[in-house]
């Protein structure tokens, strides 16, 4: 509801008015084509991509097991209890957001935000179904017709089709791809499963289709936080006003470049004007930078009118100097300290990744009681200990102990198995007990406490892992 009276509140909210962008040609906008299309085939196709790990596990290079609790990304395994790795991995891409940000401004938004991308795709359909910018709004004002019906129903059944497809590709990392659509088709698949697809498709088709800009207004925190990531050095898209202002006809004395032909408006996604200046509507897309440039080839004016500036430069071109190295921009201490944490966690995960053991388990002291004393006087303690086989076949380990001091005897035994040894069956985690038993006598025995080692070696590989654990013993009296 709107009103004239001066004395009354302006409206917190204002219905959205459609945006219909023109389409344009350019660097920039042909940069958007190669990196949407890179980033839907990496997100339709990555879950149908094989890799062999044995016939003991999921043969889908990405997969996210929930069942299993674990996460496979091609020759990598990741374990609940490695849930590390995944948190530094979203804490890199966090310093990595607030690093292309202080860079360059909101150019995450502009080129790989989900909703940019889906959006750009979403317009892409409605150009081939309704038209470019004027046959759409003449579309959108014209009454309903059968012309009109048929259009709207077919870019809508084509919307459907890409949400159906986004739905389906997300519930695809989540189980093996082939089996899971075989189940949808056949119907045949969890419950989850179609109601996830469902939600989904309804919010691809919604965001995409229908609220698009609104999402990045309204929805989005990420354009009301960027303000702390920029400052003067900061690249993004501006209007160089001094050199096109004031506007008017070109050849005509004392007008600027800018021969306000509105065409960096009718290609904007978001709808605004950027020679208003810095909006937080704006994702710094580059499209106005494509509509401006063909306008000035047309005018015989040299390009640049709009284009990425950084705030210092522009005091610089106003006085008529020449603007610092983009480099310069970039390479700056704020970037640097960004870099360096990203680069810190990043190298600090890769360690990690490669210097985790083979084997993963641990030895946990039975409490009560701290000790037995067998016939013989030997006093034996009892362990539990925990071994998960990472590998995708069952293995066999040995489980070895030893005194710290290297001197005391030891005699170890399995509950429930012959020897020393122990069989893990593929990917999985057993529990075993376990005995430790010192001759009366000897030095653990008669210790109060006394440090033990235990080690667990792949019978038929190199792989070994040791743990510590404590032994109780008598003291005399």
């Amino acid at each position: 509801m709107s009103s004239t009276d001066p004395s009354e509140p302006a409206p917190l909210y204002s219905a959205r008015e459609p945006i219909f962008p023109r389409r344009v040609k350019g660097h920039f906008r042909s940069l958007k084509w190669v990196l949407m299309a890179g980033m839907l085939g990496v997100y339709y196709l990555l879950p149908w991509i094989r890799w062999d790990r044995g016939p003991a596990l999921p043969d889908q290079a990405v997969l996210v097991d929930l069942a299993n609790r674990r996460f496979f990304f091609f020759m990598i395994e990741i374990w609940p209890h490695e849930f590390y790795f995944v948190a530094g991995l979203l804490i890199m891409a966090g310093l990595g957001l607030f690093l292309f940000t202080s860079a360059a401004g909101r150019v995450w938004c502009g080129y790989a935000c989900p909703q940019t991308v889906w959006t750009d795709l979403f317009i892409l359909v409605e150009r081939w179904v309704e038209g470019d910018r004027n046959a759409r709004i003449r579309l959108l004002r014209q009454k309903w017709n059968l012309e009109k019906t048929r259009k709207r129903l077919l870019k809508w059944a084509l919307w459907l089709l890409i949400g159906l497809a986004t739905g389906g590709a997300w519930v695809f990392y989540f189980a093996d791809a082939p089996t899971l659509l075989k189940n949808l088709v056949t119907g045949q698949a969890p419950a989850v499963a179609y109601i996830t697809m469902g939600i989904l498709t309804a919010t691809t088709f919604a965001f995409g289709g229908f609220a698009r800009e609104q999402i990045c207004i309204y929805a989005c925190p990420w354009p009301r936080i960027q303000a702390a990531m920029m400052d003067e050095d900061t690249i993004t898209i501006a209007y160089r006003e001094w050199r096109g202002e004031p506007r008017g006809k070109p050849g005509v004395a004392g007008h600027g470049d800018c021969i306000d032909c509105m065409a960096c408006v009718n290609v904007c996604p978001m709808g605004i004007d950027i020679r208003n200046g810095q909006q937080l509507e704006c994702i710094t897309c580059g499209l106005c930078i494509d509509a401006c440039n063909e306008i000035m080839d047309k005018v015989g004016k040299p390009r640049g009118l709009i284009g990425y500036i950084a705030l210092k430069d522009e005091t610089r071109e106003r006085a008529g100097a020449q603007p610092v190295s983009v480099w310069k921009h970039i390479f700056r201490p704020r970037t640097i300290v960004y870099f360096t944490l990203w680069a810190g966690i990043g190298i600090g995960l890769i360690a990690a990744l490669f210097l985790r053991s083979p084997i993963d388990f641990n030895v946990t002291p039975n409490r009560d009681p701290l000790y037995v004393v067998q016939g013989d006087g030997a006093i034996r303690n009892i362990y539990t200990l925990r071994l998960r086989n990472k590998h995708g076949a069952d293995t066999t380990y040995r489980i070895v102990a030893h005194a710290e001091d290297g001197g005391a005897p030891l005699v170890l035994s399995l509950e429930g198995q012959e020897g020393d040894t122990v069989t893990v069956r593929a990917d999985e985690t057993a529990t075993q007990r376990m005995y430790l038993e010192a001759p009366k006598g000897s030095a653990l025995a008669i210790a109060k406490r006394s440090e033990v080692r235990i080690e667990v070696q792949d019978v038929q590989g190199s792989d070994h892992a040791r743990a510590e654990a404590v032994f109780n013993g008598r003291v005399p009296q």
